[in-house]
């Protein structure tokens, strides 16, 4: 490949990036049958390992003495990943509990695909935007809330519009739809620490909102973040009432981060009067240069029929670099759902995680985990039926990353 883009390689790249995810978002709208929940601190040391995705030069001619222009598609970034796996649940049953995207049991599963494109709004130029396009097994379940239904924008995951405002150290404003900004978690497998994802994540809360985002950098340390929005996991809107946030964001060094954000807003269908509260807690720290430590705490209230409702836990993870394309995790997760509002049953859950990473050739991940989950109910069942207190899951994860810039 040559280092050299010209505008027509690149245009030729966009579209074909655009023809190869519209066809599978084609392909998966045709057939109801297949249609069966964001950045946070697991992408404070996640690496997105990337390619050259220009194309050669495709004969379009410029003299090489000549500076390119710093023109519009100059400015845009195509990044994307596919991510599959194949897993093994000892109950022998699938989709396995309190899981949401590694779900199947003894088979070989596309989890998603994503491509994204982004122009970043900056000081010279001071417009963006973000459009990230997913497909696969998981976009059923972000988008299961959904009250517009569940194929209402389910392939767009995010699409907003930047402004960076000339005041003070800058004013970013985002309208539009975009992912959660609570949990340690994200949706992309490629920027977390494990494979599957954890039950704060799958269990309390939210995917993404649509709405109003502001981010300012009070200080080189401090940085806040406000929100206005429809509510949890709602492009259209399920009452009147608007939810509202935000967070504050405190990093003293490349090696300490502590994030507090809080969303409180009516969620239930037709009612403006009962409130739910999130309150999100992340503390990211890195022991050395192999080792990073990062805790996260979630506490959650709703109103249902008049009766208060709650759900809390924490996670804790260990991530340990060995070398520059191997790295463990181990994680443990403790979630009370003294409702059964997150659950179905009032129960204890916790659950054991170890994670093994390998980074192969460019973008290329493979992730190898063992995961035991347990409650203090017979919440699991096995293949002959009968209710059990745990399930322990096998995985291998098998990830491309790729992004224009590099």
């Amino acid at each position: 490949m040559t280092d050299r883009v010209s505008y027509r390689g690149m245009l030729r790249s966009a579209l074909a990036a655009g023809l190869v995810m519209f066809s599978v978002v084609g392909a998966q709208a045709a057939d109801d049958d297949t249609l069966p929940r964001s950045a946070a601190a697991a992408a404070n040391d996640a690496r997105i390992w990337r390619v050259n995705f220009a194309a050669a030069d495709t004969g379009a001619t410029q003299d090489a003495a000549q500076p390119r222009p710093d023109g519009f598609f100059q400015r845009i970034e195509i990044t994307g990943f596919v991510d599959g796996y194949y897993g093994w649940n000892t109950n022998r049953v699938g989709p396995a509990a309190l899981r949401n995207f590694d779900v199947n049991h003894n088979e070989f599963s596309l989890n998603m695909a994503e491509v994204a494109l982004e122009k970043k709004a900056t000081d010279d130029s001071r417009g963006g935007f973000r459009v990230d396009f997913l497909a696969g097994q998981a976009v059923d379940t972000i988008n299961s809330f959904e009250p517009g239904g569940p194929d209402f924008m389910k392939f767009v995951e995010q699409a907003y519009v930047s402004y960076l405002a000339p005041i003070g150290n800058g004013l970013s404003v985002d309208f539009g739809k975009f992912v959660t900004p609570h949990g340690a978690e994200v949706i992309e497998t490629r920027d977390n620490y494990n494979y599957s994802r954890g039950l704060l994540f799958s269990l309390a809360i939210p995917y993404y909102h649509a709405g109003l985002r502001a981010s300012y950098p009070a200080t080189e340390t401090v940085t806040l973040t406000g929100y206005l929005v429809n509510g949890w996991n709602n492009v259209r809107e399920n009452n009147s009432g608007k939810t509202v946030g935000g967070s504050i964001a405190y990093k003293p060094s490349d090696r300490f981060s502590f994030t507090q954000s809080y969303m409180v807003g009516p969620e239930q269908q037709d009612n403006n009067d009962d409130f739910r509260h999130l309150l999100d807690t992340l503390v990211s720290y890195q022991l050395n240069d192999r080792v990073t430590l990062l805790g996260n705490f979630d506490y959650g209230r709703d109103m249902i029929v008049g009766e208060a409702v709650d759900w809390y836990g924490f996670a804790a993870y260990a991530r340990y670099q060995g070398t520059e394309r191997w790295a463990v995790t181990p994680r443990y997760e403790w979630f009370k759902d003294s409702d059964g509002f997150a659950t179905g049953v009032p129960q204890d859950v916790q659950e054991v995680t170890i994670t093994s990473e390998h980074r192969l050739a460019g973008g290329f991940i493979t992730r190898f985990e063992w995961r035991t989950d347990f409650s203090n109910q017979e919440y699991f069942v096995n293949d002959q039926g009968a209710a059990k207190k745990n399930q322990s899951t096998f995985t291998v994860g098998v990830m491309y990353a790729f992004s224009s810039k590099e």
